[in-house]
């Protein structure tokens, strides 16, 4: 086991007892913003275990779900706004914790990189997966119009 296995097993051990948290207790909102944190979590474990192992495709797969889940979120808030309306769901601090730990592995994976299309690709994961997830978080706190009272 290399440094990228372990710190992708302690992060996804970490978020996922805080999702395991949210999906098991508490209001519809909650659970909702547990699965947008389960997005957060298992796409950057995806990019270190990209590492780990030497599997690019691996990064394939962070790609699209970086792309998938917050669009899976927002489908869940639209489903579910019967649900959440009258609810806030206030989860920035998750929200930007989870964002910032995408970002902080997106960046020690570009200086392993290096130049090129592997660099690339990353980048877009990173933007991808920060901004869906802002994105998303926002929608549910009732920030854009037409998904949640906003």
């Amino acid at each position: 086991m290399n440094g990228w296995i372990l710190a992708a097993a302690v992060e996804l051990g970490g978020a996922g007892a805080a999702v395991l948290w949210g999906v098991t207790t508490g209001p519809p909102a909650r659970r909702v913003i547990a699965q947008n944190l389960a997005t957060s979590a298992v796409c950057p474990a995806l990019l270190l275990l990209a590492q780990g192992y030497a599997r690019p495709s691996y990064v394939d797969l962070a790609l699209l779900l970086a792309l998938l889940g917050p669009v899976g979120t927002l489908v869940f808030a639209r489903l579910l706004a019967g649900d959440l309306h009258g609810r806030r769901a206030s989860a920035w601090g998750l929200t930007w914790a989870a964002a910032g730990l995408g970002l902080a592995v997106v960046v020690a994976l570009c200086v392993v990189a290096g130049p090129g299309r592997a660099l690339v690709k990353l980048l877009v994961v990173g933007a991808l997966l920060t901004c869906g997830n802002v994105i998303a978080a926002r929608a549910l706190s009732g920030g854009i119009q037409g998904v949640r009272g906003g």
